[in-house]
């Protein structure tokens, strides 16, 4: 199980540094940054080198119990295809990441990297420039059959003809039952005056607004500015009333377990990891609903391995495969034909994952889980100054 010292949910953080830049290059509209439909792609190498390039983010992959070095579903692939994976742990913060790429990718050359997992708002940005790759669904049968349906539609990727989802999340409030002495059931909930200097929220935008929305009654598939601006106006609040202890990135973790909050935003997976910790954290999905989120697999344009890459992906679909990754890293499985293999493990405490709902959510979670449509490049610049300035940063 990865090390509760690193969430690569929480780290992320909008529009705080390095995204001031993308967002100038979306936002802006730079002639040479977009590269239109009959410029993208390039000479695929695939077949007379039979390689491929990953960029991950660290602790996001399973790893070999006595050799850290080895990941046994990389392994598998290679020994199967007898393609060899360059697999690198360098995506440390979404913004950070795309500041090191949009040099080459803004003047129409290649990165380097044939397989890359970012944010799915971060995704966005790619696809709206044109710079990731439309994939070959024809060469990815687990992906067509096996894909999560709530995960196939997201609105800046129709059909997800250039993304498929690496691992999903849910956005939703964890606690300490024990020392709070009762149930939180919606966003509502931390609002309550004996919570006051003892909650948390993210700092990051992109990681805060959409469950904030969806305790205010929002449809946040199709928010609006308005709704963002009412959200904010609640959160300013509760700012001067320092009600909000801070804004965290992962930190979160720490805060909870040590009980220095009782309540705070949360994801899924760290959740997970909480609760093995400490039995008393509890994590809910309010009533309202939460963010059902993921972090996506994209082929760069101009990659020079595209089809050893979409091979790649399409081995992760394979429920075997999904099941071995998901029983690693905690997160929602984007697999839900992995629930069967994880459920007929001898091991029991492999098992028992099959029936936890923070990796295989069920009917009754799911009708409360929404994807969030992303924030636009126009929309972007005054909406994250807005909340940057409620943040602090």
């Amino acid at each position: 199980m990865p090390e509760l010292a690193f969430s690569r949910r929480a780290v992320l953080r909008g529009l705080a540094v390095a995204g001031l830049t993308a967002a100038s290059l979306t936002g802006c509209g730079v002639p040479a940054a977009y590269v239109p439909e009959g410029r993208r792609g390039g000479q695929d190498r695939s077949d007379r080198e039979r390689s491929v390039s990953f960029s991950n983010w660290p602790l996001y992959i399973d790893t070999d119990e006595e050799d850290e070095q080895r990941r046994p579903t990389l392994a598998a692939f290679t020994e199967r295809t007898g393609i060899e994976v360059r697999y690198t742990e360098e995506i440390n913060d979404n913004d950070e990441f795309f500041g090191k790429v949009s040099p080459a990718l803004m003047n129409h050359q290649d990165t380097g990297r044939d397989l890359v997992v970012v944010s799915d708002w971060m995704a966005a940005r790619f696809v709206h420039l044109g710079w990731a790759q439309k994939m070959d669904r024809a060469a990815q049968p687990n992906v067509a059959e096996h894909l999560d349906p709530q995960l196939r539609a997201p609105a800046f990727d129709e059909g997800r003809v250039h993304t498929v989802p690496w691992q999903s999340g849910i956005t939703g409030i964890a606690y300490n039952r024990k020392a709070l002495g009762r149930e939180l059931k919606s966003v509502g909930d931390l609002w309550h005056p004996d919570l006051a200097g003892k909650v948390t929220l993210f700092s990051g935008l992109d990681e805060s607004f959409a469950l904030l929305m969806q305790g205010n009654g929002v449809d946040v598939t199709r928010w609006t500015e308005s709704d963002f601006h009412r959200m904010c106006d609640q959160v300013e609040r509760m700012v001067k009333k320092k009600h909000i202890r801070r804004f965290t990135g992962n930190d979160y973790t720490s805060d909870l377990s040590k009980g220095d909050v009782l309540a705070c935003q949360a994801y899924s997976g760290d959740a997970v990891q909480l609760q093995a910790d400490n039995p008393d954290i509890e994590f809910v999905v309010p009533e309202e609903g939460g963010e059902l989120w993921a972090e996506s697999l994209l082929v760069p344009n101009l990659a020079r391995h595209k089809a050893n890459a979409e091979a790649l992906i399409d081995h992760y679909y394979a429920p075997d495969v999904a099941a071995e990754l998901a029983a690693s890293v905690n997160y929602v499985c984007p697999v839900p034909a992995a629930r069967e293999v994880l459920a007929a493990s001898a091991d029991r405490e492999t098992a028992e994952l099959a029936e936890n709902p923070l990796i295989f959510p069920d009917e009754e979670m799911r009708r409360r889980l929404a994807v969030a449509r992303d924030i636009s490049s126009a929309e972007r610049r005054s909406l994250a100054a807005r909340w940057n300035a409620l943040v602090g940063v």
